[in-house]
């Protein structure tokens, strides 16, 4: 297994379970992070942490890859089935989406969204 897959599939295995602090340490101090929820991106391990609490804490997403791929530039693309619940469990959302992943020296330092 190439070592971004590695971590990227260790990296969807802790987002599932919300443990934060070994998600930030993933990551470059200055990140570049897709936000889902409103769009745009947010910045740095602090924005992410932000971005992580509040979405938590309105709704419960669970990703799970089915593919990991080389994109053209340098990045990782990732096929990930994304399921999304209310706080009581009921299904908002589900479906397929990309995720593009920029890995330097061991650590994330861009995540973006693919329709």
């Amino acid at each position: 297994m190439p070592i971004d897959e590695e971590l990227l599939t260790h990296l969807y295995e802790r987002f599932n379970a919300r443990d934060m602090e070994w998600l930030l340490a993933t990551m470059r101090s200055d990140v570049v992070w897709a936000n889902g929820m409103d769009g745009g991106h947010v910045y740095g391990r602090d924005g992410v942490r932000n971005y992580w609490t509040r979405q938590w804490s309105m709704i419960d997403p669970h990703v799970e890859p089915t593919g990991f791929s080389p994109g053209a530039d340098g990045t990782t693309e990732v096929e990930v089935h994304q399921t999304v619940r209310d706080l009581e469990g009921n299904v908002l959302l589900e479906k397929t989406v990309g995720h593009v992943f920029r890995v330097e020296d061991g650590l994330i330092v861009r995540f973006d969204i693919r329709e």
